[in-house]
């Protein structure tokens, strides 16, 4: 009776979950738009065994047949309501990546104008595409190193790429990318990683893979952008909330937005999936650094982290940076620099407590293992930042001003601002250059009823670019000694 009564409650919470799903599923801004080619059509991308006994030239070659084979599948399935100015799978449309200045959905590799001085791989984030680093590339080519930026599966081609992509196919891209950037830089010198968001856990994960595996080689140093090492309690049952998708009146429930496809690069569509393999990654990354802290002596020989990262942060946790990595980490130069809200506006009381409360654990005078920086402005009515600096071991801060201003029409950054300047030409507040993109989404300022636009309107409240990106350049050059 016992067993009987288990199976009953098993099958009950199962049953559960499911109708959970599905109501969620129903409520959700997906009943708007119905799935399109590209929410359907899955990219045949390289395996993650083929991956790890490719050449690059092995892989940028699969990468074509991917996008070769995509544009027949947009030509020969149009969309269901025509074609669009503004759908980046129509070739007529001013967002087609071909027509645009350059496809940055593609891996790169910059190299230097003189001998290499060492080599950067650049890791973008989940949706994304290479294009979100490509102003890190342009700076570490002009400091003289050669840059490998790859394009993970999954991405860069259709949302649907990333239904059905694991995260160990982007772990073994890293690798291969690692590889190529070593390859081309001279024996001896330095190689960097840059991650952002979901590229930051990538970058994580790989240091400590080489600290089990000789083959692998070691970064010198990490830089990480906004990174994804918490994610939302929701991704760890992203494959529960799936299950109604196995039925096709519900092929929906595996999407958890379903929108058009106005960004030339970047998805708008996200799926099920996606959350999934985030939390995957970040839980692999949790576990095997817990691990790693048990050996402390081999722990001892991760390269520095050096991650900027917003106190506010609607993506992933700004508080796990600190207490899932920064405090498992040896003492090895590692920072934490976060940029503070607008204190100048003078409007913290319309924040909510949280905001102060997260800024008031991560900054307390205890001493820790690494450095902290609070980016933050001088204070009501005075938009200069300054910069107060815990080093390592310190309990007392050392402060000074910074030569920028935080905007008067901007509360704070966000996770999606901090790797564009506001010059950048798709991002960008000020978008400035002869780069066309088909559309500025970082200048949009629009006001009208709620529930007017085929987004929330809270997406274009979210601050897309860095104004203190040079600010942050500047660190990295600093941290890094790159000068």
């Amino acid at each position: 009776m016992t067993i009987r009564r288990l199976l009953a409650a098993v099958v009950l919470l199962v049953l559960t979950l499911l109708i959970t799903a599905l109501f969620a599923f129903r409520i959700t801004a997906i009943a708007d738009f119905q799935l399109e080619p590209w929410h359907t059509y899955v990219p045949d991308e390289m395996p993650v065994s083929d991956i790890d006994r490719a050449s690059w030239g092995d892989y940028l070659a699969a990468e074509q047949r991917v996008f070769n084979a995509l544009n027949r599948e947009m030509r020969e399935h149009p969309p269901s309501a025509g074609q669009s100015a503004y759908n980046r799978f129509a070739t007529s449309s001013r967002v087609f990546p071909g027509n645009l200045s350059h496809d940055w959905n593609r891996s790169y590799v910059v190299e230097p104008r003189q001998a290499a001085k060492g080599a950067v791989v650049l890791l973008h984030g989940l949706t994304d595409s290479p294009y979100s680093l490509r102003h890190f590339a342009r700076h570490f080519q002009d400091l003289g190193y050669v840059v490998v930026a790859p394009r993970l599966p999954g991405h860069g081609t259709v949302p649907a790429g990333l239904t059905a992509a694991h995260w160990e196919d982007w772990m073994a891209t890293t690798r291969l990318a690692v590889r190529e950037a070593t390859r081309r830089a001279p024996t001896g010198t330095p190689l960097y990683i840059v991650g952002f968001s979901n590229g930051g856990a990538l970058a994580v994960k790989y240091s400590l893979d080489a600290l089990e595996d000789p083959r692998l080689a070691r970064p010198a140093h990490l830089v990480l952008i906004s990174p994804m090492i918490g994610v939302s309690r929701f991704a760890r049952f992203a494959g529960i909330a799936g299950l109604p998708a196995l039925f096709p009146a519900f092929a929906k429930a595996a999407w958890l937005s379903v929108l058009p496809e106005f960004n030339p690069f970047k998805y708008n569509s996200f799926p099920v999936n996606a959350a999934r393999q985030s939390y995957e990654l970040t839980e692999a990354v949790r576990q095997q650094l817990l691990a790693e802290t048990r050996k402390p002596q081999r722990l001892g020989l991760l390269p520095p982290i050096l991650t900027y990262q917003s106190l506010v942060d609607g993506t992933v946790s700004t508080e796990a940076i600190q207490t899932d990595l920064y405090d498992h980490l040896p003492a090895n130069g590692s920072e934490l620099v976060i940029f503070d809200t607008n204190a100048s506006l003078g409007i913290d009381e319309m924040l909510r407590p949280s905001v102060a409360a997260l800024r008031d654990r991560m900054f307390t005078p205890q001493a820790r293992a690494y450095a902290r920086t609070l980016v933050a402005t001088r204070g009501p009515g005075d938009a200069q930042l300054k910069s107060s600096r815990f080093a390592a071991q310190a309990s007392k801060a050392d402060e000074h001003l910074i030569a920028a201003s935080y905007p008067a029409n901007l509360i704070s950054l966000s996770h999606v601002a901090l790797p564009f300047p506001i010059d950048d030409p798709l991002y960008g507040q000020q978008p400035g250059g002869q780069e066309n993109y088909g559309v500025n989404l970082g200048s949009l300022n629009m006001r009208g009823e709620r529930g007017a636009l085929i987004v929330d309107a809270g997406s274009f409240s979210r601050a897309t670019s860095n104004p203190f990106f040079r600010v942050m350049l500047e660190g990295v050059d600093e941290g890094l000694q790159l000068r």
